[in-house]
């Protein structure tokens, strides 16, 4: 009897000690369940705040409180392609219309190259066609480049317009050695989604041909004029043309003029983009001014 007693004493801890191991185990299961619910509602409350603050970047104080919240939930998801296009396309903003020291301008362009190019490296498979694909890392990023699938686009575009911006004030040899890159990434998008943000490979390369030795300017033009034909109401490509390409060809009277209509745009005809296209009538205002200096 007491044998029989021992038996089920032990066999009642045995079941206590299940039932309080797995209470135990269901408790780290359900804290690890809540933590991942949190860090989930904390980067979706993050990026809905910086898309507030987005919608109201024509005021300085606001693209930068978009910069930072927008940030804040990339460093939290930085798996999220879409998520690292749009913070990349962030700091370029913040970089090329708010901020006006050209170190920290360097240091926003720089990040935003960074963090497009995790864009490309979290898109699926991404890993796997790197290891599969012959020759040195160099090689290798020419090689998924040229060949990339549609949904690289954003990550490709803000990557090489921020590199190519950070790139302006480096020495002609870091950006020639930078060139094939660059020009991969835009044909690429070129084949793809030419319209890509308002006709931006072609604007891209209006721009980028003029910073080149030994390109003949033409070549510039034709894009410049490819970009316009296609979104003549972004400004950006119209100020390009007349900053990049009359400037170094010394057509003042048509710099002039490109400025002058730029200036007096109805920037609302394009509600989306209004303050990209305020910032570009204050850019052309200031070229006016300095017209006789870039023209003696």
């Amino acid at each position: 009897m007491i044998h029989v007693r021992k038996q089920k004493f032990i066999l009642l801890i045995f079941i206590l000690s299940a039932g309080f191991l797995l209470f135990i185990l269901n408790g780290c299961f359900s804290s690890q369940s809540i933590r991942e619910e949190a860090k989930i509602q904390n980067v979706e409350f993050l990026v809905q705040k910086g898309n507030e603050f987005w919608e109201k970047r024509h005021i300085p104080f606001n693209a930068e409180k978009a910069c930072y919240f927008l940030t804040l939930a990339w460093n939290a998801n930085p798996s999220d392609p879409a998520l690292s296009a749009r913070v990349s396309q962030a700091l370029y903003f913040q970089a090329m219309f708010i901020e006006e020291d050209p170190s920290v301008k360097d240091s926003l362009f720089y990040q935003g190259y960074h963090v497009a190019i995790t864009a490309i490296k979290n898109q699926p498979n991404f890993q796997t066609h790197f290891n599969e694909s012959p020759g040195d890392s160099a090689i290798k990023w020419l090689s998924l480049l040229s060949e990339a699938p549609i949904e690289w686009v954003p990550g490709m575009f803000w990557w090489a317009v921020n590199e190519a911006k950070y790139l302006n004030n480096k020495p002609i040899m870091e950006r020639l050695n930078k060139r094939e890159l660059l020009e991969v990434i835009m044909h690429r998008i070129i084949s793809l989604e030419p319209s890509y943000f308002y006709g931006g490979p072609y604007r891209f390369f209006g721009a980028f041909y003029t910073r080149i030795p030994g390109i003949e300017l033409s070549q510039s033009k034709s894009y410049f004029d490819q970009a316009i034909s296609a979104f003549p109401n972004y400004l950006g490509s119209q100020v390009y043309l007349a900053e990049f390409y009359h400037q170094k060809s010394g057509n003042r009277e048509q710099f002039h003029d490109v400025l002058q209509k730029v200036i007096q745009f109805d920037t609302s005809i394009l509600p989306e983009i209004i303050p990209e296209n305020t910032y570009y009538q204050s850019r052309a205002k200031s070229l006016l001014e300095q017209e006789n200096i870039l023209f003696e």
